[in-house]
């Protein structure tokens, strides 16, 4: 059992601390703070027996939150066999689309204030930190260290109360300690885990310094790399060794869980982080995905979409492309799905072997290249044994459909995406442009007319089976779900051979025997040859002769991420742990 008053006490000497510069935080974190003595070791069922706690910025329908929720699953699975064990997830904000990806019996706890980047407090302490001076010594440099420690010790407080009450062991920050979207939260998680002394699996997708580095560091003519602003006061000694302290915490009771191999061998090669504290975790694929998919399950489930799409109505309805932009922003406040045409008012009918259905399942975010999946497209259209076979069903239309919503500092993005396809549309004739529709699901995947139209609501792997091809020209991936999920999903996939390469050769298997190796179609950088654009064509036309390509790829993907190398995979982070107690 917890030493409850030792806990206390160590809360304590934090409220009592005197906090005006960061100087002040890191002598608090190097050793004044009060560690918590080990609960003991032994078997990890039942150290960890009564569940785990994960805390994150906000919970949604990202690739981060749908992680989140397999490995609790796994959790869940693997303690399980010591009773009854409770999953907790913690954040700053649950959207409303949080709904379909954790599980109702799940334990919410919303820490006021902890979301990141411009949702932490509209950005105003990210920008004071990443995007304006804050010399040493300065004024502005002390108000913020007393800033982020006001916040970061209002945060540790509900934290450990939550932690004690609920006599947690293991919590899984994730990307917290990672990718500074909010650094008192950062900060509050390091402080909470010393103060109780509780086990940490430090789950990280993504860090700051990957694309990012001082200016001073790049080659002549090197480009800025996308996280630059992180090094924007690197210069401010004393707030840049608490900054790479936290990001990320190298605690007793820590390990340190990245996605892929390059993120391990720099956390110990320039981080000087001990090799057995540090690990990887691959994704895993829910058993859904395998199920076999004819083509009446794909019209059913096009149906549904259609539903969502619309509104209720099992033919959507176009907004003008123009109209769409020129209204952009209340949209963006107010996310609902949509389908864009080339003119108001034109009806899609998706459930029909005549729609050609291009899946682009991702957020809006500009490293995404969405407007890439348009370049594509209009190549296709120019490519005349795509466009015979195009032209020879009058009722052909083509989609593309994005999945996911737009963060709001993304709007650029999807202007950029939309004028993409309004640029095809002004190439083409008028009645082949009015046969291509830009659709937006927003995360939906259910809605209140499903019911009554005797259809059931939408799973991840139901949009993943609505698609003929997946489109994913990513010019940056920490891992690449869309690779692994569209093949196990039997759909064919065009992606980029995104940045790190290293990690697009981890994902499709490039290191592994032929059997285990994802195979695809790679989406070029440049333009689009007539072989690209001739297996494209094969793909969509003549779908059979695809079928050993997908029967290869389900397979592999089965062996490399189904849901038992996940459980396997954190039972060893767990005995890993008990270990360190």
């Amino acid at each position: 059992m917890r030493d409850t008053q030792k806990i206390r006490d160590a809360v304590r000497s934090l409220e009592s601390a005197r906090i005006t510069s960061w100087i002040d935080i890191n002598r608090i974190l190097l050793g004044r703070l009060a560690k918590q003595s080990s609960a003991g070791g032994g078997d990890f069922r039942r150290l960890f027996g009564r569940g785990a706690a994960f805390i994150t910025f906000d919970y949604g329908i990202d690739g981060v939150s749908i992680e989140i929720c397999k490995y609790a699953k796994c959790l869940e699975d693997i303690l399980s066999a010591a009773g009854s064990p409770v999953i907790h997830v913690i954040g700053g904000d649950f959207t409303e689309k949080a709904d379909t990806v954790i599980a109702p019996h799940w334990r919410r706890l919303t820490l006021p204030n902890a979301n990141g980047w411009d949702k932490w407090e509209g950005g105003r302490w990210f920008s004071r930190l990443f995007y304006e001076d804050m010399p040493a010594g300065s004024q502005a440099s002390s108000e913020m260290a007393a800033e982020i420690w006001r916040q970061a010790l209002g945060h540790t407080r509900r934290l450990v109360d939550h932690i004690t009450e609920n006599q947690i062991e293991l919590l899984i920050p994730v990307n917290v300690n990672s990718n500074p979207g909010n650094l008192a939260v950062a900060l509050a998680v390091a402080l909470t885990t010393e103060a109780t002394g509780i086990c940490a699996i430090n789950s990280n997708h993504d860090f700051f310094w990957e694309g990012g580095k001082p200016s001073s560091e790049r080659e002549p003519g090197e480009p800025p790399g996308v996280r630059d602003h992180f090094f924007r006061n690197h210069r401010n000694g004393p707030f840049f060794a608490l900054f790479q302290r936290l990001l990320p915490w190298n605690g007793a009771s820590w390990l340190q869980v990245n996605i892929n191999r390059r993120q391990s061998e720099t956390l110990v090669a320039e981080y000087g982080f001990a090799e057995d504290r540090v690990a990887e975790v691959g994704t895993a694929v829910d058993d859904g995905f395998f199920g076999e998919c004819s083509a009446e399950g794909k019209l059913a489930r096009r149906k549904t979409m259609a539903h969502i799409l619309s509104d209720g109505s099992p033919v959507a309805r176009a907004i003008a492309v123009d109209e769409h932009l020129a209204s952009l922003g209340d949209w963006m406040k107010n996310q609902v799905p949509l389908v864009c045409g080339a003119a108001p008012g034109l009806p899609l009918e998706i459930a029909t072997p005549s729609a050609v259905y291009f899946l682009q399942p991702t957020r809006v975010v500009g490293r995404k290249r969405i407007e890439r999946d348009w370049a594509l497209v209009d190549a296709l259209m120019r490519y005349s044994p795509f466009r015979e076979a195009f032209d020879a069903d009058p009722d052909r239309t083509l989609i593309l459909h994005i999945t996911g919503p737009t963060p709001i500092e993304h709007q650029a993005d999807l202007e950029k995406v939309l004028n993409a396809y309004r640029k095809v549309l002004s190439s083409l004739p008028g009645a082949v442009a009015r046969r291509l529709f830009q659709t937006f699901s927003v995360g939906h995947e259910d809605h209140p007319s499903l019911a009554a139209a005797g259809l059931e609501r939408l799973y991840i792997q139901d949009i993943y089976k609505l698609a003929d091809l997946v489109v994913f020209p990513s010019e940056t991936e920490g891992r690449g779900l869309p690779i692994v999920e569209s093949s196990a999903a039997d759909v064919p996939i065009i992606c980029s051979r995104y940045r790190p390469e290293s990690v697009f050769a981890q994902v499709v298997g490039e290191h592994l025997e032929e059997d285990l190796r994802i195979q695809y179609t790679l989406f070029p950088e440049g333009d689009f040859s007539d072989e690209l654009l001739q297996e494209v064509t094969d793909i969509i036309f003549f779908p059979e002769c695809m079928a050993a390509r997908k029967a290869h790829n389900r397979e592999a993907v089965r062996r490399r991420y189904g849901m038992q190398a996940l459980q396997n995979t954190f039972q060893g982070f767990l005995e890993t742990l008990a270990r360190f107690r």
